[in-house]
């Protein structure tokens, strides 16, 4: 490339550039963090001083919650200070980020400034959403506007996946690439390609939703508590809905993005504002979580901690209200949101006050969406792209219009003499009656009507996106049953694909998995036909667990020959993709709980998302890792003490140290918060690679398995040399765990707990160094699993989880 990126400069270093510069550290890339000099801070005062405002961002960054940093050691990467004194340092940088505040004047005087230190070739680009990206630059030299154009961010960068690329007319395309390949392939961003409008893509249609569905909450005399039910996970939006949305970003920057749209929209829809209550609100720092108060609040009452939700008519809080609608009760059995979409809307609107707001806001949605184009975007994909990727919706708006069938919405539209876009006539006066069809010779899978051609293109996507299902729709499904799929992803290499409820590992996935990878009575598989396999899903998450309500009924029943039959069959799966004759690659990302965890630890290589929260969380229920996880921790913990250097006794400082780290681990349940923090954990090694982009996992995991392939695999042997940590190292554990009930740390039950853990973990009270075999460490795994789950309190901790989703301590 003309243009190759290597170290970032980031100027301004306020709660989006200091996040900003924290996600470039998390590619492994260096990054400078400028702000200004504290005003009237004398020139000799010192560094410290100097450098106040910028070290305050940095530090903010470093302990924002969620975490900026995907690991606490990638803030190194990141050098700050100020732009008196260190605005040479840009001249070292390939990519300069301004992102100082939304005043013209002073991003001019800065930029000219950055004109003159800029190494040649450096590109610089602007994070503004409220100015126009070209004339910021008017007058500047015609080489520094050739580089110069938008990259809009999402707050905050390293969870938001939305980068909003604004060109201007002179800016070089090659310099535009770059950057939309640095921020896909390092930053795991979704790059969308917007015009120099106001707000752009997502806030644009953000702002117009919010707004309108705010208007149509009064009109219908509604409560805070009935939108965002309304809002939520029924329609495929986050299920902080809208006003639990906005009290996590702030009332206070929704206003400004709505001020902005006030100022400089002229559209049909220009009447819409912040309502009174809104304005209110303000008017009393009511700001959200920032001010520990926005539209819902927390306070003490008689029975502990109390929810308050705001009544937007009278401004006082009030105890929340659970809302109330049949059909959403209804919608909760249907599992494909296009599916729950027409339900939803298909109510009677005159009765159903659900089915009455769903028509109101989502047809002028539609309207509003199809006359942005081209104003805003030339195509309905970049807005749909924008809406998911920023907004974390589902299906965009013209996505969840093909799901509620545009035909027939458009005829109620006009019967009820409702607004309709231009465009979606000349969508339907064409033939079609969809945006969107299917194109299985494509990598994305279909292809979208372009109102510029009136007829469908393939929805292009860069190369190394792709996904579970389009692999499905060109290469095919080998093997498929209720809870998994053998998926042929061609070159000799087989996805194994999850897709139970939330990806929970029960009989379906468990059987697949073997006959895929151990040979049977007649010496064959399943994947015979493949050299290597790979496990991944479309799915929010890799894998939840094992389905313990499974576990619950036959506790309940006292089946203990299926209980010990279910342990061992999983034992059995996990065991199978350790030692498969062919490598096995783990892709796992979002949560990988439990089961999930132990599937990956077995693996040949595992290739995670950067957004993994991996974690061994039996112990949270009342049981333990019982799948081979406790195992391979073991394994782990051994391997790493490599000085095994024995006092009188046979014990190891090393091993100590390794076994102790194993022990908290397991027995605290720890969960990493990044794929980096699960490196820390034990759960990936050094070789494991880290993928930034979410829509890359899936390439780069099946790239992996080839290149295992291509080296010449050799499944490993199960090991019967294995020095027991022993009796030892389990005093120590067990003495630990004796102190933190005398302090009552913890309950009798989880005493109980802690010491099979270390039983199990440790190899037994054998003497250290005895050697053990790997099947010793799972039949000592299989009977503490079983003792755990014979006790009372463990079911009641297994019925609580399953009822509120949260761990229990009894």
């Amino acid at each position: 490339m003309p243009f190759a990126i290597r170290k970032v400069a980031v100027l301004g270093a306020g709660t989006m550039g200091a996040r900003i510069a924290a996600h470039v550290a998390n590619a492994g890339f260096p990054c400078v963090l400028l702000d200004i000099v504290p005003p009237g801070t004398p020139a000799d005062a010192d560094k410290a001083t100097r450098n106040k405002i910028v070290a305050a961002g940095y530090e903010a960054a470093k302990k924002s919650k969620p975490a900026a940093f995907a690991d606490p050691a990638f803030a190194s990467l990141v050098t700050i200070g100020n732009f008196d004194d260190d605005l040479k340092l840009i001249s070292q940088c390939d990519w300069v980020i301004e992102a100082v505040a939304e005043n013209l004047e002073i991003k001019r005087s800065l930029l000219k400034k950055v004109e003159a230190l800029r190494k040649p070739g450096a590109i610089v680009t602007t994070n503004t959403s409220g100015l126009p990206v070209a004339s910021i630059v008017e007058g500047f030299s015609e080489d520094f506007r050739k580089v110069w154009f938008g990259t809009h961010f999402f707050n905050p960068p390293r969870y938001m996946r939305l980068l909003e690329i604004i060109p201007t007319p002179e800016a070089d395309p090659a310099a535009i690439a770059a950057v939309a390949h640095f921020g896909d392939v390092w930053l795991g961003k979704g790059i969308v390609n917007a015009k120099d409008t106001p707000n752009f893509i997502g806030n644009r249609i953000g702002t117009f939703s919010v707004l309108n569905v705010m208007r149509i909450m009064q009109e219908m005399d509604l409560s805070i508590e009935d939108i965002d039910a309304l809002t939520g996970s029924a329609v495929g939006w986050p299920k902080s809905a809208t006003f639990r949305t906005i009290d996590l970003v702030g009332l206070d920057i929704l206003a400004s993005v709505v001020g902005n749209f006030m100022r400089n929209v002229k559209d049909e829809r220009s009447e819409l504002k912040l309502p009174t209550f809104y304005q209110t609100m303000l008017g009393k720092k009511q700001l959200g979580d920032k001010s520990k108060g926005g539209f819902y609040k927390k306070q003490k009452g008689a029975n502990g901690e109390e929810r308050l939700g705001m009544d937007w008519k009278t401004g006082e809080y009030r105890p929340t209200a659970r809302a109330k609608f049949a059909a959403l009760e209804m919608a909760k059995n249907v599992e494909d949101t296009g599916e729950r979409l027409k339900m939803l809307l298909g109510g009677d609107a005159a009765k159903d006050k659900a089915a009455a707001f769903y028509w109101a806001s989502l047809s002028d949605l539609w309207t509003y969406a199809a006359n942005r184009i081209p104003e805003i975007s030339d195509t309905v994909v970049e807005i749909d792209r924008a809406m998911k990727l920023g907004f974390n919706w589902e299906m965009g708006p013209f996505e969840l219009w093909d799901a509620a069938g545009v035909e027939a919405t458009v005829a109620r539209m006009k019967k009820e003499s409702r607004p309709v876009a231009a465009n979606v006539e000349k969508l339907l006066a064409s033939g079609k009656k969809s945006w969107y069809t299917e194109n299985a010779k494509t990598a994305s899978g279909k292809s979208y009507f372009d109102l510029r051609t009136n007829d469908y293109k393939p929805v292009e996507t860069a190369a190394g996106v792709w996904s579970v299902a389009s692999a499905k729709k060109s290469n095919g499904v080998v093997k498929k049953n209720a809870g998994a799929s053998l998926v042929d992803l061609g070159d000799g290499i087989a996805c194994i694909e999850f897709h139970s409820k939330m990806n929970s590992l029960g009989g379906d996935i468990v059987s697949l998995i073997t006959q895929t990878l151990k040979p049977g009575s007649s010496g064959t598989t399943l994947g015979d036909n493949f050299d290597g396999f790979v496990m991944y899903s479309d799915a929010a998450n890799f894998s939840v667990g094992a389905n313990i309500m499974a576990l619950l009924l036959a506790l309940q029943e006292g089946d203990w020959d299926e209980v010990d039959m279910a342990i061992s069959q999983f034992q059995g799966m996990t065991q199978a993709v350790k030692f498969s004759p062919k490598p096995v690659v783990a892709a796992p990302f979002g949560m990988t709980l439990g089961g999930g965890c132990e599937i990956s630890l077995h693996a040949a290589a595992r290739n995670p998302h950067l957004e993994l929260y991996m974690g061994l969380v039996e112990v949270g229920v009342g049981l333990l890792p019982g799948g081979g996880g406790c195992k391979e921790m073991t394994l782990r913990a051994v391997d790493s003490a490599a000085a095994i250097r024995k006092d009188g006794r046979g014990e190891s400082v090393e091993m100590m140290e390794a076994m102790k780290k194993a022990f908290e681990t397991v027995a605290m349940a720890k969960v990493s918060t990044s794929a980096a923090e699960a490196r820390n954990l034990g759960f990936l090694s050094g070789s494991d690679n880290i993928v930034m982009n979410r829509d890359r996992v899936l390439t780069d995991a099946k790239n992996r398995a080839l290149e295992i392939v291509k080296a010449g695999y050799h499944a490993p042997v199960m090991r019967t040399d294995i020095p027991a940590p022993g009796e030892s190292i389990l005093a120590t554990l067990k003495l630990g765990v004796h102190l933190m009930r005398q302090g009552e740390f913890i309950s009798d039950h989880d005493q109980k707990i802690g010491n099979t853990v270390a039983n199990v973990l440790c190899g037994g009270a054998v003497s250290p160094g005895t050697l053990i075999s790997e099947q010793y460490l799972l039949d000592l795994e299989r009977e503490g699993f079983k003792s755990l789950c014979g006790e009372k309190k463990t079911q009641e901790r297994i019925q609580f989880t399953l009822k509120t989703g949260k761990p229990l301590r009894n």
